[in-house]
């Protein structure tokens, strides 16, 4: 009878172990105490590389037209698509800087898009070179990577600033079953400077990070949960571990019971 109180007190055991909690599984646990907070954002400094969009009005459109970068393909009255836009669009250089019409070299370091789009505006008016100008800019080249335990991992384009990290992840088909939603790594360059940061998904803390909030480039990791790192091996997954602990047990109850 020990022996079967002993290989029975194994069976249960793990069996345990092969489950996850729910608390493992769900997002935002601790929703239901979530105070209603202020949105902090800040806004995306460009970086060198990116493809920025840059359109420039005017109540006279003809005295604009200079000041616009138009590609050749397609016609202009059709929506484009990414690839035909960033023909459009203006690449940062290394030093940070682009060429603009007729303005020529603008030095773009440490500033938003919103504070591009002043830069410019200020410069058309400045020796009179459009009265009323206003001035549309947007990234066209940001994309995000999502990694690992995701239904369809892969790297996917986003036009925009306000994309967040849930947001992303539904991108990417959301979490497997088999997802470490408590140890998400997100990878970030900026400046020429790595970072690598650790998220918490069923927490909501997680709204307050500065992580929250995808920037372009970023690479998102999702982790494998113990189930699944010890399924890479027969004996070390709790599932197999079970099924022979049950199977030892079935031996012994009939070596026991003859």
């Amino acid at each position: 009878m020990k022996l079967q109180r002993n290989f029975l007190l194994i069976l249960i055991t793990c069996s345990i172990l092969s489950c996850s909690t729910k608390k493992q599984l769900l997002y935002l646990n601790n929703s239901n105490n979530y105070l209603n907070t202020e949105i902090q954002f800040d806004q995306y400094k460009i970086q060198p590389f990116d493809i920025i969009k840059i359109d420039v009005h005017s109540s006279n459109i003809e005295a604009a037209i200079p000041y616009n970068r138009f590609s050749s393909v397609g016609n202009r009255n059709i929506n484009p698509n990414l690839d035909n836009l960033q023909l459009d669009g203006y690449l940062v250089d290394e030093d940070f800087s682009i060429n603009f019409p007729v303005l020529g070299k603008i030095i773009l370091r440490d500033k938003t898009l919103t504070e591009i789009e002043k830069t410019i505006s200020d410069l058309l008016l400045q020796n009179n070179h459009l009265a009323d100008p206003v001035v549309n800019s947007r990234i066209i080249n940001a994309k995000f990577t999502v990694l690992g335990e995701v239904t369809n991992p892969g790297t996917f384009s986003f036009i925009g600033e306000r994309l967040t990290l849930l947001q992303a992840i539904g991108f990417a088909g959301d979490l497997t079953i088999d997802g470490k939603r408590t140890d998400v790594i997100l990878i970030r360059e900026i400046n020429n400077i790595r970072k690598i940061k650790k998220i918490n998904l069923t927490d909501t803390s997680t709204f307050n990070l500065e992580t929250y909030f995808i920037r372009p480039n970023d690479v998102i990791i999702i982790q494998p949960n113990f189930n699944k790192v010890k399924s890479a091996g027969f004996i070390g997954n709790p599932s197999s571990i079970a099924s022979i602990a049950q199977i030892i047990l079935s031996i012994a109850l009939i070596i026991v019971n003859r």
